[in-house]
């Protein structure tokens, strides 16, 4: 007999309906083939009118029957699916009666519902079997730090369903909470601010932070210009421009000076709507440029991280086409290929690299990964790449390593 614990996992009314629904678009798709395979057989052997004077109450009756099972199963799916856009329910929609058409947007329906439905119950269950485990719950807590033009707000998370689970699996997360369009060095002080309440109204010493974008700048400079390396167990960066980008830097000098200022006149306005107190749209976006960013690293990296016992390590990622990079990744991808080379909608893969250790993410197939799907602000399931999985293996790791 095994020993091992059974767990009776509850994956929920969303997608329970989710499973059943996809079941009955199955159903519906298997048997309407088989019935058109046997109505074609009874034309051929008995003729149109003997099949149609005698015989016609059953295909009346399995046209209806047909129609509960369809309608059933798509209003379920429909309505419970996160992951099919709405181009394709419109899709779905609009050749609904259209032969062969609707066969055709109802497979593509089925594979998206099916892959949520397992995808999400496999996730499920994963969980509850090592949640004894708490294989997240790392020494020092998880300190999070968003990108430009984004905050930490508490109804849409910048890091999408990650933080979710991760305190699932264990961890303890706090954000940075700083002003999402400012230079990297008023940033850096803030965050330094930041870190020093975490650590005074907690009491653990230090922490783990992993910073997306610009914010893997604002927090490696604040380390090495305040006095918080003591405060920091380890630094993770995700997909940061180490080395700037070539593209930004384009931009800002070759436009037009009225078109930078009238630009910058609308972000900022909308920024302060978000809640930024002092949002600098030109000043941010200029510290992202290669020349700024070897700046910042002539005095970031001379820092001894290792000395000062702080383990530093950063991922980046590879889109594969524009078109599926959600907007505007998918509007810049040519551009900063064309500057910076292979990237990953924003920021060139030559960026990436900074600290002991580097992990470049690609999957196969024509997606890619993009900036944006690394942080999951889509919240969107690509094939090939479990990006909540993969800050679990992540923050695991820093457990390993003691931190």
């Amino acid at each position: 007999m095994s020993d091992k614990k059974k767990i009776k996992v509850k994956y929920g009314p969303r997608l329970n309906i989710l499973g059943f629904g996809s079941g009955l678009l199955i159903f519906f798709w298997v048997s309407v083939a088989i019935c058109v395979a046997f109505f074609l057989n009874v034309l051929m052997y008995y003729g149109i009118e003997y099949t149609f004077t005698e015989l016609w109450g059953i295909p009346v009756g399995i046209i209806v029957v047909e129609n509960i099972i369809f309608w059933t199963g798509i209003i379920m799916v429909y309505l419970t699916s996160k992951q099919m856009k709405w181009k394709l329910k419109l899709i779905g929609i609009l050749v609904g009666m259209i032969p062969v058409a609707h066969l055709i947007a109802l497979f593509f329906i089925i594979k998206t519902s099916l892959f949520e439905y397992f995808l999400e119950t496999t996730k499920i269950k994963t969980d509850a079997e090592r949640k004894d485990q708490q294989i997240c719950k790392t020494k020092y807590p998880i300190l999070m730090i968003h990108g430009i033009f984004f905050r930490d707000f508490k109804r849409f998370n910048y890091w999408g369903r990650i933080p979710r689970e991760l305190e699932l699996n264990g961890a303890t997360i706090y954000y940075g909470n700083h002003e999402s369009a400012e230079t990297v060095d008023k940033s850096a002080a803030k965050l330094a601010e930041r870190v020093r309440q975490v650590v005074e109204e907690t009491g653990c010493g230090k922490v783990n932070v992993i910073a997306h974008s610009k914010g893997g700048l604002d927090i490696k400079y604040a380390i090495a210009t305040t006095d918080i390396s003591k405060y920091i167990a380890s630094v993770t960066t995700i997909n940061t421009p180490h080395r700037g980008c070539e593209f930004a830097e384009y931009l800002l000098n070759k436009a037009p000076e009225k078109s930078k200022i009238a630009v910058a006149a609308a972000y900022n306005k909308s920024l302060k709507a978000l809640g930024d107190k002092s949002p600098d749209f030109l000043a941010a976006t200029g510290d992202l440029t290669a020349t700024k960013c070897k700046e910042i690293s002539e005095i970031a990296d001379k820092f001894d991280y290792k000395a000062h016992g702080i383990y530093t390590q950063s991922v980046g990622s590879r889109m594969r086409y524009a078109i599926n990079g959600a907007f505007p990744l998918n509007m810049s991808f040519y551009l900063v290929k064309y500057f910076d080379g292979p990237n990953d909608g924003l920021v060139g893969e030559p960026s990436f690299h900074w600290g002991e250790d580097y992990t470049f993410l690609t999957c196969k197939g024509r997606r890619g990964i993009s900036h944006g799907d690394m942080i999951d602000l889509n919240r969107e399931d690509i094939p090939g790449f479990d990006v909540r999985e993969f800050y679990v293996k992540l923050v695991s790791n820093l457990k390993e390593r003691g931190l």
